[in-house]
């Protein structure tokens, strides 16, 4: 049975940097792609970024672009989430997400068949 595991949350200052972790057991990481979703109170959840580990493709939310990077560390089993140059409107819920479907511009809406449990992320202003 998948694991997916979040955790590096936390309170930053605006225009600070976190990075996220995503740590998966139980499955093999290569067959699934790995997305991040963000809800925010009485918000949508919403697609932040993609990773492919077949073909290190990533995608990302076009209000991430350029702050956010998503990566793999593979000795590990994890992915991660660098945040950079946040800001409060980024305030929300983080999860990992493991689909069996590639990353493509639709990642937001494919299947995800294992879920992390979600990490805070506060930005002050």
């Amino acid at each position: 049975q998948g694991q997916l595991v979040e955790s590096g949350g936390g309170l930053v200052q605006y225009g600070g940097s976190l990075r996220l972790a995503c740590a998966v057991s139980g499955l093999t990481l290569d067959y699934f792609a790995i997305g991040w979703f963000r809800q925010a109170p009485d918000k949508e959840r919403e697609g932040v970024s993609c990773f492919t580990p077949s073909d290190s493709s990533t995608f990302y939310a076009d209000s991430v672009k350029g702050r956010f990077t998503i990566s793999r560390d593979s000795t590990k089993s994890t992915v991660y989430l660098q945040m950079n140059s946040l800001k409060p409107e980024d305030t929300a819920v983080y999860f990992c997400a493991a689909s069996s479907y590639a990353c493509s511009p639709g990642y937001a809406t494919h299947p995800y068949e294992y879920w992390g449990q979600g990490t805070q992320v506060t930005v002050s202003s």
